[in-house]
């Protein structure tokens, strides 16, 4: 593995959260039925399809080294066999456009988003769904030819087992099989499934199925790309408990949610970690966050604290190198946002200068974007995105400074 030989400062994004027009792609689909989890379509989201360019200034302008973004299936094989040259060319001008700004492409192969057609196969599932994975990748990595300084195979596969222990209530995932349902009727299929609305009693065989398909595409881009540092994110919070009782079921959920990944990780060259929140364990489960201390726009306490606590429980439980791919706040205060980054980010670089091996850290996001369920609702950018009049520009926030600033400095002390 060619470890990055600086430490990598980015942001993350993710393609049917910020492009637009992603008509191919199962979540568009699943956006359209009738009920839907979705407050409302993706749309023209932010408009990075065209807009490429200004997103990569403003990872410029704030002295970044480094640009996470997923190269999306449902763009270049919108259907089945017909490979988009237009959509490769796209993303070989977004890599050459990272490179001649001194930014470091990182990129992430399924960012949750598959092709429509392929959930109509039944997704993860369907008896081809590795090989067909596997082709996508091995388009991919050829494309890159070696310009990726790191590859994230599956974003949060663990999600829907996290979010079933702790964040979402059993009517919640009720609710989403009679979406599926639905979507099913819709498509004249027996099964539609997707990676980011799941059916609970699936969930099992869905972590199973892209654990297979995780460890195949890490063979094909060490087999295509040698040398280029390639693993899988995990959606990990920071879990504490307060009562004996309490550890014991923070313990099953650590099991349930992040064990039975340790296996199909190994050999990996890093393991993502993805942290917004601490959740603390008590008797009767989670305990309620104090409502006189500033809570984030997922319902749980702010605690700076949770980023360094998830990376040292991640790295103890695998044994490998990790790579921040998201960490941020969703909160319509900005004042909170910049407060949350100073405080966070020294802990972090404490742990690098104890020997911890973590190579990169990325803010999520670099601009308020669609955030699936909740829409346009939740706020998570360093950039406001002016939709208004339709112009989609890109507006710097305050945190947009802060992130830089503190990047600079830490970047002396690590």
């Amino acid at each position: 593995m060619n470890k990055p030989d600086h430490f990598l400062w980015g942001v993350s994004t993710a393609g049917h959260q910020t492009d637009g027009g992603d008509a191919a792609a199962d979540t568009t689909f699943l956006e359209h039925v009738e009920p839907t989890v979705f407050k409302e379509p993706a749309g023209d989201a932010c408009r990075s399809w065209e807009r490429w360019e200004d997103d990569l200034n403003c990872v410029a302008e704030m002295g970044l080294n480094a640009y996470r973004f997923s190269v999306e299936w449902c763009r270049i094989e919108q259907e089945e066999g017909v490979i988009d040259q237009a959509a490769l060319d796209h993303y070989d001008r977004l890599m050459d456009g990272c490179l001649a700004r001194g930014i470091q492409p990182v990129l992430t192969l399924c960012h949750f988003t598959c092709p429509h057609w392929f959930a109509k196969r039944g997704s993860w599932l369907a008896p081809d769904a590795v090989d067909l994975f596997a082709a996508h990748v091995r388009r991919v990595m050829e494309l890159a030819r070696g310009r990726a300084a790191a590859v994230v195979t599956l974003n949060e596969p663990n999600l829907n087992q996290l979010l079933a222990n702790g964040a979402m209530p059993p009517e919640a995932f009720a609710f989403q099989q009679v979406v599926l349902h639905a979507a099913a009727a819709k498509a004249g299929v027996a099964h539609y499934r997707a990676g980011n609305v799941q059916d609970i009693d699936e969930f099992d065989a869905m972590d199973e199925a892209m654990a297979r398909a995780h460890r195949r595409a890490v063979e094909v881009v060490r087999e295509v790309a040698p040398g280029t540092p390639v693993g899988l994110s995990l959606s990990v919070v920071d879990d504490d408990w307060a009562t004996p009782v309490g550890r014991a079921i923070c313990e099953r959920k650590r099991e349930l949610c992040y064990g039975k990944w340790v296996d199909a990780i190994q050999g990996d060259d890093f393991i993502g970690v993805q942290n917004y929140e601490r959740m603390v364990f008590g008797d009767e489960g989670l305990i309620a966050p104090d409502p006189t201390q500033p809570i984030n726009g997922m319902g749980t306490q702010v605690e700076p604290g949770s980023l360094a606590g998830a990376v040292l429980y991640i790295h103890e439980l695998t044994g490998l190198p990790v790579v921040v791919t998201e960490h941020g706040i969703s909160t319509e205060d900005d004042h909170l946002r910049c407060d949350f980054i100073r405080a966070s980010l020294p802990a972090l670089a404490g742990l690098v200068r104890r020997g911890l091996s973590v190579l990169g850290y990325f803010h999520w996001t670099l601009m308020d974007n669609f955030e699936w369920i909740s829409a346009f609702d939740s706020r998570l950018g360093l950039y406001e995105v002016d939709r208004r009049d339709g112009t989609y520009d890109r507006i710097a926030k305050p945190s947009a400074r802060v992130y830089a600033d503190v990047v600079r400095t830490l970047n002396g002390r690590m």
